[in-house]
Parts: C-alpha cells; sequence; structure tokens
C-alpha cells in the first residue's frame, strides 16, 4: 500500500437533475484521490479551506471516503470555491463556476503550511494538476514545484495532469511555461491531447509525447477520449468497449485513479491503462464526477 499525497483545490459541487441541482463535491485531483483510497492505498489531500458550514461537510464527507485529511489547512475568512455542472443529452458537461476567492489558492501562505509540506514531502507519490498550479498566486506555484522536487530527494515520484481551463489563466503562453516547469519534475505525465491542442500547436499525440518527454518526463500517457491512449514507446491502448455516456464529468480523473493505483501497486504500463480506461469507463456511465461505488466499481485495483 503506497502513501499518496494528491494536492489542488476541491469544491462544493451542483449538479444538475430535472427536479433541481444536487450537492455533492469535487475537483481533479479529489477525485483522483478518492479513486486511489478506494482502489487500497493511504491517501491524504493537501489543500484548504474554510470553516463555514459547507466546508465541514466537505471534510466530512472526504473522511468517510477513508481520505486522510490532516493536510487539510484551514483559512480564517475564506470559504470553500463553487461549481455548476450541467450536462447534455450526449453527457457531455458544462461548467460554472464561483472561485475566485476560494481557500484553497491560499494554502502556501497559511499557517501549518510548513509542516504539511515536510508531510506531503515524504510520500510515496506526489499528485498534481495544472489546475493546481492555475489557482495559486506565482510564489504558491514555486512552493508546489519545489515540493515536487523533495518528493523525488527523498526517493518518492511525482504524477502531474496536464489540466488545462482557459478561464484560469491570463494567456494559452503563461500556461504553457508552467506546464513545462511541471513537466520538468514530473515522472509520470498524464496530458490529453484536447488540452495540449489548445495550449500549443500539437498535430497529434506523438507530438505531446515527444514534447512531454523532452521536457523531463519519461512515463507519458497521452489520453485521447473515446480513442483510448497512446502509452511509451508510441504504443497504443483503446478503450475496451464503445460507450454511450451518461456524464463524462470525472473520467479523466477516474482513468488516474485507475492508472496510479495500479501502478504503485506495480503493475507494468499497459495493465495500468487498462486498469485506467476500466475505472473511466465506469464512471462515465454514472452521474457526477465521484459516482457512489457500487457493485460493478472496479475496486480494487492490483
Amino acid at each position: 500500500m503506497a502513501r499518496i499525497v494528491c494536492l489542488g483545490e476541491a469544491m462544493v459541487e451542483l449538479s444538475g437533475t430535472r427536479g433541481g441541482w444536487n450537492v455533492g463535491f469535487g475537483g481533479d485531483t479529489l477525485n483522483t484521490a478518492i479513486h486511489l483510497v478506494r482502489a487500497g492505498h493511504d491517501v491524504a489531500y493537501m489543500t484548504a479551506l474554510g470553516s463555514d458550514a459547507f466546508s465541514e461537510r466537505l471534510r466530512g464527507s472526504w473522511a468517510q471516503e477513508g481520505i486522510d485529511c490532516g493536510l487539510v489547512l484551514t483559512h480564517p475568512t475564506r470559504q470553500a470555491g463553487l461549481y455548476a455542472i450541467t450536462t447534455d443529452e450526449a453527457g457531455e458537461r458544462s461548467f460554472a463556476y464561483w472561485r475566485e476567492t476560494s481557500a484553497a489558492r491560499s494554502l502556501f501562505e497559511l499557517d501549518g503550511v510548513e509542516a504539511a509540506m515536510d508531510t506531503a514531502a515524504c510520500a510515496d507519490l506526489l499528485c498534481f494538476s495544472l489546475i493546481s498550479l492555475a489557482i495559486l498566486p506565482a510564489a504558491g506555484r514555486e512552493r508546489l514545484l519545489a515540493l515536487a522536487l523533495r518528493v523525488k530527494a527523498n526517493g518518492g515520484r511525482v504524477a502531474f495532469d496536464g489540466n488545462y481551463r482557459p478561464r484560469l489563466w491570463e494567456s494559452a503562453s503563461s500556461a504553457a511555461v508552467w506546464r513545462d516547469r511541471a513537466i520538468a519534475v514530473a515522472d509520470i505525465g498524464l496530458p490529453t491531447l484536447e488540452d495540449e491542442a489548445l495550449i500549443g500547436r500539437v498535430t497529434n499525440s506523438a507530438s505531446v509525447a515527444a514534447h512531454w518527454k523532452a521536457a523531463g518526463c519519461d512515463e507519458v500517457i497521452v489520453k485521447q477520449g473515446a480513442a483510448g491512449c497512446l502509452l511509451p514507446d508510441n504504443l497504443s491502448c483503446p478503450v475496451p468497449a464503445m460507450l454511450h455516456p451518461v456524464d463524462t464529468s470525472g473520467a479523466g480523473d477516474a482513468f488516474h485513479g485507475g492508472y496510479l493505483a495500479a501502478r504503485m501497486s506495480g503493475l507494468a504500463v499497459a495493465d495500468a491503462a487498462a486498469a485506467g480506461h476500466a475505472l473511466a469507463g465506469w464512471n462515465v456511465m454514472r452521474r457526477g464526477a465521484i459516482p457512489a461505488a457500487d457493485a460493478e466499481a472496479p475496486y480494487p485495483i492490483s
């Protein structure tokens, strides 16, 4: 069982229904953290919340899932962010966000962050994303990258998800700079072809893989949606079956959870990619970014 720390922003989630809205929670690295803990790993989530009722509800829900909340810091005045999801008939999602003053943006400025960083630096695996960087000020981004280097210096590994949300960045070129700096400290890279095309001029998955490898990351898995993913050495891993999704929210995060859970359990890259596809396929056939585990959920992963 690996000790894993996932770092980022998690928010209150409103998911649309015919009768109104369901209240839950979500966030890219949090979703991955929940899949990892369900798969049998020891997982802590590092972020900041407020002391409001919604923040307390988030803490309680994460603890019930089995996540270690000891690295969740408390901001004295800010609260948790909020987002709403709507889906069309094909299951494709659209988002609205209220996150400008979320507590997570001040994570690296809070009392207790030094101790939290010391704990996180001893992890077997640190996971973060381009969104994790996007919400932070420049000084916070520097501290996150420094933390990644500490994890590696202690013998751990770093996984980086190139999850690009244009509205969180002043420009695509700025996002590309920080993406490349994160790639340079990562052992496992998880880019998506669609995101990479938005950030810069890429023509195919092979060019994405080549860029990430040249930037310093050896194990690069390029996600291609329904087309599967491209593995190192230009090997392809197709999805096991074509599905008609109910809700694509959290599909990539589920893939990451399945893939990383398998890799940290010692499985080969190809087997880990198959585990990622299986978990993502289960996820998209249910509503919400993190559906409740059921009898068909492909846990544990080993």
